[in-house]
């Protein structure tokens, strides 16, 4: 019995007398493409069974495919050589961006890191080796890529072809190589996961929507769809033969129906430019100025404290209150204590002190006692104590991390970013935004950048081991110095890049650390915490939507920002579908008397472990008269989907222990309730959905 995989190679005549030779009783044939090769292809007769590219799409088995270009493109404006090089130019753009989110991902679910690449498909050996030259020019994003680059083809030989070899054989695991140029050289059987973006320079559209092209990169990283859109999706930069391939993939035997995606005015990515923006709460923009939103720092309402350098000793004092006092604080309350008052006074102070010492006589004197206290008096009012809960040992016990320099930060080389693109699926039609310039507050050391991502490790503990992620991320900081050319350059970078450095940190921190062994109970880490940042993606011209109006059409929801609420800290919300805005406006309204206050949490607010690392972060907390409320909307498909219910059972584990510190006096009880959209209609209230919902079963 023979088992033929890539059986369309054994169709010869060659083959098909060895195989004879054999006498075989029975063959079983498989292959990705049943006919046979050559000039006069001919499709298999003998097909049993059939399972196509667009079923495993379908399924779930593999990514899905996009395509890129950019609205109004005109190829006749442009000559050979300058179109390939905005399509290079582009798919690195997306590259980067698809390498935060993998980064990210990474981080959050605590998976094994995926390194991903770009395949660039030459016309032929010379045509390769230009495209190699452009790269790895200075030119070419400042020569980042120079040493990234490999190119695989027939005219390598020796050690060039041995080494370009190794470098296919690592491509999955030690990120030496970003991009693959190749002719044709890379045949069946080369198999890899992270593959993400296609640069088919110069191939015709039947080219492009084939198996060996989309192929090549469909096949998924973890094994499995991750929910991830950016982890889930192929995407094939095809400006030069975009409505080719769009009008094939619509054929009737197209292996995929294809949606357009366009890129640039007058096409999906709106006609501004998009940006990444920081929201922060209302009351921190009021009492330091740090811009929040799409306010670039301008306000409408009158600043709480008159001048710049008491808004900037407010700024200190909420940088303390997050990285030292939240950790040490059982109720956010006690920050208005005469005694925890007057040690964030000192702690302000001195850290105020180098500047008014080089400003003395110059720069106006700070009430800190007023600073302090209007800091404080406004979190308190405006905070939803949120505890952290872990689990750690239930005896005393000892850890540390030794002390120790940072090593091999060579593959850390990201670089400044100032564009956004957006991104279409082609068969499903649904849109994602990828932003990729930041604005936003200045913290007042750009070590604070990735240091606020370090210590959402509950294995680190601010106080005790300060001087030691100041000295590690200060030689990151002097290594992005290194090749970077100006401070701004390296502060966009650690902003922008901050928690992907601070992953970077933490992994080498994890070799030197040291723990006793215990057994563990569940412990509150922290009582509260401040409320946090957050970044979403916006267009410079696009409006803000009132939370009580609907996006039009409503599958449009995500692509929007939504402002007018009354019982949120922020002041901007987005949410990731129609139904869970109508909650938000439902628990907002004046009819909603219970309701205090509400949010949307962000990244690391909760950290709810649910499955093998996995963290989850609910759509809302709400803080009532009597309780506090995590409430998960979901559509009524997705009430029994398995992973949700496992983010339920974890939820409510969760729960058990944040009532636990209640019954001791320690906050309001927790309650968790699992919504379904069909449920949130105008006439629905928060306590008859609490009374119907606020069980798991």
């Amino acid at each position: 019995m023979l088992l033929m995989d890539e059986a369309h190679r054994y169709r010869g005549s060659a083959g098909m007398r060895a195989i004879s030779e054999l006498k075989p009783i029975l063959g079983l044939e498989m292959t990705a493409t049943p006919k046979s090769v050559g000039t006069r292809s001919q499709a298999f007769n003998n097909v049993i069974f059939q399972y196509g590219l667009g079923d495993a799409m379908k399924d779930g088995f593999v990514k899905e495919p996009a395509v890129a270009t950019r609205a109004n493109f005109r190829r006749e404006d442009f000559d050979k050589d300058q179109l390939e090089q905005i399509m290079l130019e582009d798919a690195v753009h997306y590259h980067e961006q698809v390498r935060t989110e993998l980064e990210l991902y990474a981080r959050q679910t605590g998976r094994q890191r995926v390194h991903p690449f770009v395949l660039v498909v030459a016309q032929d050996t010379d045509h390769a080796e230009r495209i190699r030259q452009v790269i790895q020019s200075e030119q070419f994003f400042g020569g980042a890529y120079k040493d990234l680059v490999i190119r695989v083809d027939s005219k390598l030989s020796g050690e060039e072809s041995d080494e370009a070899v190794a470098r296919l054989v690592g491509l999955e695991t030690d990120a030496k190589t970003e991009i693959v140029i190749h002719v044709n050289k890379l045949k069946e059987g080369w198999d890899v996961t992270n593959l993400f973006t296609i640069v088919p320079l110069r191939a015709s559209a039947s080219d492009i929507l084939t198996e060996q092209t989309l192929g090549r990169g469909l096949r998924l990283p973890y094994g499995e769809r991750t929910g991830v859109e950016t982890v889930d999706t192929l995407t094939v930069i095809a400006h030069d033969r975009f409505d080719a391939v769009i009008q094939q993939a619509r054929a009737a035997d197209s292996i995929v129906r294809v949606k357009e995606l366009t890129i640039g005015p007058g096409g999906d990515v709106p006609e501004t430019a998009s940006r990444v923006i920081e929201g922060r709460p209302s009351f921190d923009t009021l009492l330091t100025g740090r811009p929040s939103g799409l306010s670039d720092g301008a306000t409408q309402e009158p600043f709480v404290l008159d001048d710049a350098a008491s808004r900037q000793a407010a700024a200190v004092t909420l940088d303390f209150i997050r990285h030292k006092y939240e950790r040490q604080l059982s109720r956010a309350a006690e920050l208005c204590t005469p005694e925890v008052r007057q040690r964030l006074i000192e702690d302000v102070r001195r850290q105020l002190e180098p500047v008014h010492q080089t400003f003395e006589g110059i720069a106006p004197v700070v009430d800190l006692d007023k600073v302090v206290d209007a800091v404080t008096q406004s979190l308190v009012e405006n905070l939803i104590e949120i505890p952290e809960i872990a689990v750690l040992p239930s005896r005393e016990v000892t850890l540390w991390f030794e002390d120790f320099e940072l090593q091999d930060l060579g593959h850390v080389r990201f670089q400044p970013v100032s564009e956004t693109i957006l991104i279409r699926n082609l068969r499903l039609e649904t849109q994602r935004e990828l932003a990729r310039a930041a604005t936003g507050a200045r913290e007042s050391q750009v070590e604070n950048y990735i240091i606020r991502h370090l210590i959402e490790s509950p294995q680190i503990d601010y106080d005790t081991q300060a001087d030691l992620l100041y000295k590690l991320a200060g030689q990151m900081i002097s290594h992005l110095r290194s090749y970077l050319e100006t401070e701004d350059d390296v502060e966009n970078v650690a902003l922008v890049r901050g928690r992907q450095l601070a992953d970077v940190i933490f992994e080498q921190m994890r070799r030197h650390y040291h723990e006793t062994p215990a057994d563990y109970r569940a412990k509150v880490v922290r009582a509260f915490r401040t409320l946090q940042p957050f970044a979403v993606s916006a267009g410079t011209g696009n409006g803000v939507l009132d939370l009580k109006r609907s996006a039009n059409p409503l599958s449009e929801t995500r692509r929007h920002l939504f402002g007018g609420s009354t019982k949120s800290p922020f002041t901007l919300h987005r949410f990731d579908s129609d139904p869970e805005r109508r909650f938000a406006a439902m628990i907002d309204s004046a009819f909603e008397k219970s309701v205090l206050r509400w949010l949307k949490p962000g990244p690391g607010q909760f950290g709810i472990e649910y499955h093998s690392g996995r963290s989850y972060e609910p759509d809302f907390v709400v803080e009532t008269e009597t309780e506090k409320l995590i409430v998960e909307v979901k559509s009524v498909a997705e009430m029994n989907d398995p992973v949700v219910r496992d983010k339920a059972r974890a939820a409510a584990e969760w729960v058990i222990h944040a009532n636990a510190l209640a019954e001791a006096g320690v906050g309001k009880p927790w309650a968790y309730l699992l919504v379904p959209d069909s449920a949130i209609i105008e006439s629905a209230t928060l306590a008859g959905l609490r009374s119907r919902y606020g069980r798991i079963v």
